[in-house]
């Protein structure tokens, strides 16, 4: 089981939003230490947060960010894009930048850092999805997120053989900046930050934040319009 107190933990895209609930989470429940990063990091005021560049597409700024962050026991894979397009407006090019990030670049850092973490004694990947994983209609992110879904499914016995835990977290809207322009019910980042902690913790491979993504992934075994969006 994973102890996040005196850990190191990484959080991709942990300077904003999400990902800083997630970071302050962290320190919260007494992790040492804190690596967030961003396309262009800011300063922080906090010595336990060490503000580090990564664009998730770029696979040379993943290697580095590896070489930057050799004592992590937690990865967050927060990273990721929205793309309100449906997938018959979008572009190819489009459609593949967006499973660039979503998709490709959280795989590629599961990939370099599970020998980093299995190195370090296991620890714990989280992957954060989304409902939308699951809800048809809504586009080419959701086709993403349903990917990346699948990613999380299969790395997770595979990381178990080096006693890494494997943690997929999915939640509808969170009160984000990403999210601002959209008048939908939001969850408080912080919540699902908390709860995803203590998932962690409880060694779980699922966490479902909101009753939304509950609801969700209770229907999956109805017809397929009951997950259709309207």
């Amino acid at each position: 089981m994973t102890t996040v107190k005196g850990a190191v933990a990484l959080v991709t895209g942990g300077q904003r939003g999400l990902g800083q609930a997630f970071a302050q989470a962290l320190l919260d429940e007494g992790a040492a230490k804190v690596y967030v990063t961003a396309r262009q990091p800011t300063p922080t005021e906090d010595p336990r947060l060490v503000p580090l560049p990564l664009d998730v597409t770029d696979e040379q700024s993943i290697l580095r960010l590896a070489e930057a962050a050799p004592d992590v026991n937690i990865v967050i894979n927060n990273a990721g894009t929205i793309a309100p397009a449906g997938l018959t407006e979008i572009s190819p090019d489009d459609t593949r930048a967006v499973f660039e990030t979503n998709v490709f670049g959280p795989l590629r850092v599961a990939q370099v850092f599970a020998p980093i973490l299995a190195a370090n004694g296991g620890g714990a990947l989280v992957d954060i999805h989304s409902v939308l994983s699951w809800i048809a209609g809504s586009g080419v992110y959701g086709a993403s997120k349903a990917a990346f879904w699948s990613v999380t499914n299969s790395l997770r016995p595979i990381l178990a053989r080096s006693g890494t835990q494997v943690l997929g977290v999915h939640l509808g809207y969170a009160k984000t900046d990403m999210t601002a322009a959209l008048d939908v019910p939001k969850i408080d980042p912080a919540d699902v930050a908390r709860g995803t902690v203590a998932a962690i913790l409880a060694g779980d491979t699922e966490y479902l934040a909101d009753d939304v993504s509950r609801f969700a992934k209770g229907a999956l075994t109805g017809p397929p319009e009951a997950l259709a969006m309207v």
